[in-house]
């Protein structure tokens, strides 16, 4: 009999692409998603297979279940600058309420949970590279205190039900992470650079540029949550790719890649916008035996490839934002 899990956030860009990797393992997969920030066409390809179901559910309300569960991978949350200042209170009720019920399901059906924490619970942070050890630098009455605060609650909550309860947990840290089935309209700098190339618009840096930021590609990203699920191993762990860049050298790679003659144009530097990011992935690869295999070049022209194949219609329905201070146009 195969094994059942479910995945929260499944119509998500990291969501779907979870699915489908527990589906190719030979997992029975419940996906579960109320679809405010995800796709039905990120997983419209799984609907076909007996071994998927899907729900149209919010997990900060109570969840329920049928049938026994053997994991479950907490992925449902706006994880963009736009998408959870848009909603800052649906962000907080998921990182809280939905964690805490989800740690609750999992606690009765003696399953085993994974939440998809990120590298934002170390704020702007005053050490380089970033260890899982650093406790973080986070306004939590900033603008991005909504996502942060959420993300660095629900890691506490998931550690207190496992030591006071004795339930199995995984934590994993999730460092920029790009790869097909992104939304151009979300506000993150791969896709917002690469939907402005597409447009024939400027690409738009905020600050001088010299921020930077270490891109993992999907595949890469989903193989290591896959290894940290199966492991022993129950406190929180960095998955990302170390091979850091600053944000104008990245602005550069993709008027390379597209072969776009676009200049790149500079605003002011959003609140709390962290000035460097980079992973240190030292116990990934000691404890899992993982660490990124797709090079930036090869993973962003396969993304390019998925953007270009997007419609006119889809390219240019995207919504657009000015990031002065996180205000929409």
């Amino acid at each position: 009999m195969a094994k059942r899990v479910l995945i929260t956030g499944a119509a998500g860009f990291l969501g779907s692409h979870l699915c489908d990797r527990f589906l190719k393992e030979g997992y029975e997969v419940l996906g579960m998603d109320n679809l405010i920030t995800g796709n039905l066409k990120n997983i419209e390809h799984l609907f076909k297979l007996e071994q998927f179901q899907f729900y149209n559910h919010d997990v900060s309300s109570f969840v329920h279940v049928s049938g026994e569960l053997d994991y479950i991978l907490h992925f449902a949350s706006p994880a963009s600058p736009i998408d959870y200042l848009k909603i800052p209170i649906q962000t907080l009720k998921v990182g809280s309420l939905g964690t805490h019920n989800l740690l609750g399901l999992a606690k009765v059906k003696k399953a085993r949970m994974l939440i998809a924490s990120t590298s934002e619970v170390y704020g702007d942070p005053m050490v380089h590279p970033q260890t899982e050890e650093y406790y973080g630098n986070v306004n939590p009455i900033g603008p991005r205190g909504v996502y942060d605060e959420a993300k660095r609650f629900q890691e506490a909550m998931t550690m207190a039900y496992h030591t006071y309860h004795g339930l199995e947990t995984r934590i994993v840290r999730i460092f920029n992470t790009y790869g097909p089935r992104m939304r151009l309209n979300d506000g993150r700098v791969l896709p917002a650079f690469v939907g402005q190339a597409l447009r024939g618009e400027d690409l738009t840096v905020f600050g001088d540029g010299s921020q930077t930021r270490s891109f993992c590609y999907v595949d890469d990203l989903i193989e290591g949550i896959y290894r940290l699920l199966m492991s022993d191993y129950v406190y929180p762990m960095n998955i990302g790719n170390p091979d850091e860049i600053t944000i104008k050298q990245f602005a550069d790679e993709v008027i390379k890649l597209t072969g776009t003659s676009q200049k790149v144009i500079y605003k002011p530097l959003p609140k709390d916008d962290p000035m460097q990011r980079q992973p240190d992935i030292s116990k990934a690869k000691e404890i899992l035996g993982w660490e990124p295999k797709v090079s930036r070049q090869e993973g962003l022209a396969i993304t390019y490839d998925f953007f270009k194949g997007l419609s006119e219609e889809e390219l240019n329905a995207s919504e657009h934002y000015s990031f002065e201070g996180y205000i929409k146009k």
